[in-house]
């Protein structure tokens, strides 16, 4: 893993532990992939593109049942490659017909006119049936097709693409001890904290982390300027642009994270590396970051350095609150590219923390009601609470105090505190959401 030497301290030995550098160098393997379109639908297109696989031809039916918090991201975002359609319906037919499942997250990247018109066909009949799925995972899926007498099912749990069980004809071909949750045993994630990742983020050998850092500058720079360019959604990142000071980079990188996401949202079809499941996320934890790097004209050294705060900060944020849920993950992300502004400005420990403390007590809690054009707007303001967060930690050396809220005299007592709220206090509020959008 060392491929040449890293931030060798006085006594020659590395600042940070071996297990536990490789470990937050997995993490960002892992947690950073492209994905074309938002995750959800994607994953219930990729189950279907699977199933079918399985089953070996086109179905004559096709029957899914996923969770709550699945319904909630799929209803109002458009499918990628689907001509502007929504729904899970949407999802499963194109995964059927012309999804490739061998590319993952970016499955529906190869479909074609010819599927775009047959799904609208099948779309009018009952092709596609879907259901909710209660008392289960967050993140479940469930897809059965049929073809004759020939049947195949699938299931998917925790992750998006995380299969735990596969059957053809009644007779299970493949079976995962969910609770390892897809290699996550071998990831320890609870190794994160905000003093280690800025020590790791200091000391670790660029060359290791470039490659997944450079794709998510790319790719998430590109649809940036694509939202910015095209008009899609609610377009709430180009009316920043047009009504607010275009030359402020305090705008611009609320802007062009916005941007991002309107064009995520409204159907686009460039991929975007994501963070913690989400293309969000993944938007959120970046563009900012990016924006500030050209602004203060920091090499490219830095850059890569302060995106490893941002990432793995929102990382552990979302570690802790689990990956659905009520509580809105751009929240997490906004801490972490604030805090990675803190960091890239020269902040240290103290700065970080300050900003990750002020981030969370003005935002801290904003609703997750589902993937859609609105989520733009949440972007938007999430990041200029994190930039406020920043201003108030480094130009006035102020941060909200313990016992105010759910502020604590430690960030990490901090962090979980929100964090907890999200994951435990917040699951009657998930489920009034999904309630109230299915008109249950």
């Amino acid at each position: 893993m060392y491929n040449k030497p890293i931030g060798i301290i006085a006594n020659g030995v590395f600042p940070m532990n071996k297990l536990q550098y490789d470990t937050y160098i997995k993490i960002l393997e892992k947690e950073l992939i492209p994905a074309l379109g938002c995750t959800e639908p994607i994953a219930l297109a990729y189950a279907a593109a699977k199933v079918k696989e399985c089953l070996g031809e086109m179905p004559d039916k096709v029957n899914v049942k996923c969770s709550g918090n699945i319904i909630k991201n799929v209803k109002g975002v458009a499918v990628p490659n689907s001509g502007g359609l929504k729904g899970i319906e949407v999802s499963i037919i194109l995964g059927i017909l012309g999804g490739d499942a061998s590319k993952g997250l970016e499955v529906l990247e190869s479909i074609t006119d010819e599927n775009r018109e047959e799904a609208k066909k099948l779309l009018k009949t009952d092709f596609c049936t879907c259901s909710l799925a209660e008392g289960i995972e967050n993140l479940y899926i469930l897809i059965e097709a049929t073809k004759g007498k020939e049947t195949a099912s699938l299931e998917i749990k925790k992750e998006h693409l995380n299969i735990t069980n596969i059957t053809k004809n009644g007779k299970t071909i493949f079976t995962l001890d969910d609770s390892k949750n897809n290699g996550d045993e071998q990831i320890d994630k609870s190794l994160l904290n905000v003093k280690d990742i800025l020590e790791f983020a200091n000391t670790v050998n660029v060359d290791d982390v470039s490659s997944v850092i450079k794709k998510q500058i790319e790719m998430n720079s590109n649809i940036a300027i694509e939202g910015i360019e095209n008009a899609y959604g609610v377009e709430v990142g180009r009316t920043l642009l047009e009504f607010y000071d275009k030359n402020d980079v305090r705008i611009k990188a609320a802007a062009m994270a916005s941007a991002a996401s309107d064009a995520r949202m409204g159907g686009c079809s460039m991929p975007v590396v994501i963070n913690s499941g989400s293309g969000n996320q993944g938007i959120t934890a970046s563009v900012p970051v990016i924006e500030y790097a050209k602004y203060l004209k920091i090499d490219e050294d830095k850059l890569i350095r302060s995106l490893v705060v941002s990432n793995l900060i929102a990382i552990h944020q979302k570690t802790l609150i689990g990956m659905l849920s009520a509580f809105c993950g751009v929240v997490s992300a906004a801490t972490g590219s604030a805090a990675a502004i803190t960091y890239m400005h020269g902040g240290g420990y103290k700065e970080v923390s300050d900003t990750i403390t002020n981030t969370l007590a003005n935002v801290g809690g904003i609703i997750c009601d589902g993937a859609k054009s609105s989520c733009a707007a949440k972007i938007s303001s999430s990041v200029q609470a994190g930039i406020l967060a920043f201003i108030l930690s480094t130009k006035k050396n102020l941060v909200f105090q313990a016992g105010e809220g759910l502020v604590k005299d430690d960030v990490e007592k901090t962090i979980k505190s929100f964090c907890k709220v999200g994951r435990d206090g917040m699951k009657e509020t998930d489920i009034e959401i999904l309630n109230i959008m299915i008109d249950k």
